[in-house]
């Protein structure tokens, strides 16, 4: 967890301009015509005295961004940080009269930190506890459909198309075409979008895929229904949220052997 707010006194600084800005403007920004938007332009750019000055005001104004970025943030969290204290801090300041010693200010902005983390560690929690809890529903259903069976392990799978072709080992290299989505069918990777099948060894992937794809003959095309302790499990990534039980639609194209092209396994896919 980044530290948080500890540029709070320079960005404030732009947001007091942005807020004094704000109260001098008769209408929002969003609402101006094309025309009094250039106007508006044009004349900002021709408002400061030197080049100085406009790149301080410049950046004033990405830090102010950043700040305001920071606030909705915490706003999303639960926190009330408004922006008028965060300027009464920095105009304290440059007063010369902050309620707040150094020692304290950092002091404030640790305990902030904290609060925020705790904050940041609940909201994960929970969204943890909705993931096992749509998951479970979801495999509950899916074990109904007609066709569906279920190994020792906790894996569904379905043949949607069979195959002649031989099983792979866990050992093995294979290629296959494939879709993973999340249980409310959200897609977060697809072989058939880049148009260009995976290659892997099949014991360098998740549990999941290595024991569904030795179930499979070459040419056979499976839907699996992989549980989070088969999957990821509580770790989380941008794509595939903390438990989340995974959907995919997997089509076996072939074994790789160890005296084929080595341009067969050049596009080799890690799903680790």
């Amino acid at each position: 967890m980044k530290p948080v707010l500890k540029m709070s006194a320079l960005a404030a600084t732009i947001l007091l301009a942005v807020g004094c800005q704000d109260e001098k403007t008769s209408a929002p920004a969003d609402t101006a015509a094309p025309a009094q938007v250039e106007q508006t332009a044009a004349e900002s750019a021709q408002a400061f005295d030197s080049e100085d000055q406009k790149a301080a005001y410049a950046i004033g104004a990405s830090l102010a961004q950043y700040l305001s970025a920071n606030l909705e943030q915490q706003k999303e969290l639960g926190l009330d940080l408004k922006k008028e204290d965060v300027l009464a801090g920095v105009s304290d300041v440059f007063a010369g009269s902050s309620r707040l010693s150094q020692d304290e200010t950092q002091q404030a902005l640790q305990e902030l930190d904290k609060r925020v983390s705790d904050m940041m560690q609940a909201k994960a929690k929970e969204e943890a506890a909705k993931n096992t809890q749509a998951g479970d529903d979801f495999r509950a259903e899916f074990e109904k459909q007609e066709g569906v069976k279920k190994t020792e392990s906790g894996l569904l799978y379905q043949v949607e198309k069979s195959g002649e072709g031989e099983q792979p080992k866990a050992t093995d290299t294979v290629q296959v075409h494939y879709k993973g989505t999340l249980v409310d069918g959200t897609e977060f990777d697809s072989s058939y979008k880049r148009d260009q099948p995976a290659t892997f060894p099949l014991n360098q992937v998740i549990p999941g895929w290595t024991e569904g794809v030795q179930l499979m003959q070459v040419g056979s095309k499976f839907k699996f229904v992989i549980p989070p302790e088969l999957a990821y499990g509580s770790q989380a990534n941008p794509s595939i949220p903390a438990n989340s039980t995974l959907v995919f639609e997997v089509e076996l194209l072939d074994i790789i052997q160890p005296d084929q092209d080595a341009e067969a396994t050049a596009g080799a896919h890690n799903h680790e």
